[in-house]
């Protein structure tokens, strides 16, 4: 009876152990499928966004991305992902870039995969990692699928690399007038003073390539107005733009955004047209 209840306090114990172990981190595991996923990608952006892509090697920009999986999960530093950025990158159309912070998916509907604009999503080495999670399992090889580390848990995580690196890319490769879309609505600010775009973004931007930056100060429908152009955070940003040197403007809401943002909210009064148009009456 006795090696029973050992035996079972020990079963109970390297369960627990084991339970530990698989939510190490905070965030979420490994994407399944990875490779599928990041393959399809890779395979349908060169066939059906841009065919003139067709000479880059799928397999290849696999190959040097898993390569940087083999790190320790919280040793994966931006460089460690030189080769597949040189084998994934590509011209950016000019006067088509658009950055942004606390609206991701309203950049992704508003970029209508690349018709409109072009954001860091919508080019090859963006899509392929789009919306994915991945890291090596602690002191063991193989992808861990329970949980993955986040800033939370260590700098040097590999997602997070990943879009530093991604994100310097674009910022040089951008050229002509840079679009910015940021969220009035946030209550920590439009403009995260540490963020991706103040700290990969911003400072990788090529004064001789571009002309302008426009900013879009977008408000939820129905508000809260928390900030707006020349205000709070988006204040400093602008300063920032000025003294870096570059032209900008900003412009609350811009009406394209917000008409689509109305798409989902047609009959509030926020999104009410306003008709310049006299009204003629019934009398003809």
């Amino acid at each position: 009876m006795l090696l029973l209840l050992l035996l079972v306090a020990g079963s109970a114990g390297s369960g627990g152990a084991a339970s530990a172990a698989s939510s190490r981190w905070s965030g979420e595991g490994t994407t399944q499928h990875l490779q599928s996923i990041f393959l399809g990608r890779c395979a349908e952006y060169i066939a059906l966004l841009n065919p003139q892509l067709r000479d880059k090697n799928c397999t290849a920009i696999w190959e040097a991305f898993h390569a940087v999986l083999e790190k320790d999960p919280c040793s994966v530093f931006p460089s460690d992902y030189d080769l597949f950025i040189n084998l994934s990158r590509h011209a950016i159309p000019r006067d088509k870039s658009l950055f942004w912070e606390n609206n991701q998916f309203l950049v992704t509907s508003y970029a209508e995969n690349t018709r409109r604009f072009t954001p860091l999503s919508h080019v090859l080495y963006g899509r392929v990692g789009d919306l994915l999670s991945w890291c090596r399992r602690e002191n063991a090889s193989g992808l861990h699928y329970q949980s993955c580390p986040t800033s939370e848990d260590c700098e040097n995580n590999a997602v997070d690399s990943f879009w530093k690196r991604a994100s310097m890319q674009y910022a040089k490769d951008s050229s002509g007038v840079l679009h910015v879309m940021l969220n009035g609505s946030e209550p920590t600010g439009a403009y995260p003073i540490k963020g991706f775009f103040a700290d990969f973004e911003v400072p990788y931007f090529r004064k001789d390539k571009i002309t302008r930056i426009e900013i879009w100060v977008m408000h939820e429908i129905g508000g809260p107005n928390l900030e707006s152009c020349g205000e709070g955070s988006v204040k400093i940003l602008e300063e920032r733009l000025k003294e870096m040197g570059f032209q900008h403007s900003c412009i609350n809401d811009h009406l394209p955004v917000k008409l689509l943002k109305c798409v989902d909210h047609s009959t509030h009064p926020d999104c009410a047209l306003k008709s310049n148009v006299p009204d003629l009456g019934s009398d003809f």
